[in-house]
C-alpha cells in the first residue's frame, strides 16, 4: 500500500534563519565562570598556592633514586 506524496505549492524560502537564545543561555555560563574564577582567585586561599612539602619530598626522593 503506497502513501500519497504531497508537493509544495510554493518553493521554500532561501532567507536567513534567525535563532534567538533565551537570556539565561548566556547568563548561566557567565555566572558559573565568574563564580569559579572568584573561588580560585580568593585572597583568603592564597596560602594554598604556596609550595606543598609533599611535592618537595617526592622530588627529593626522585633525585636520590636518579643519583644512585
Amino acid at each position: 500500500m503506497s502513501a500519497p506524496t504531497y508537493s509544495r505549492t510554493h518553493p521554500a524560502t532561501t532567507g536567513r534563519t534567525v535563532t534567538r537564545l533565551p537570556w539565561w543561555a548566556l547568563a548561566l555560563p557567565t555566572l558559573a565562570f565568574a563564580t569559579l574564577l572568584t573561588l580560585i582567585l580568593n585572597p583568603s586561599d592564597a596560602h594554598a598556592a604556596s609550595g606543598d612539602p609533599a611535592i618537595a619530598q617526592v622530588l627529593e626522593r626522585l633525585r636520590e633514586l636518579i643519583t644512585r
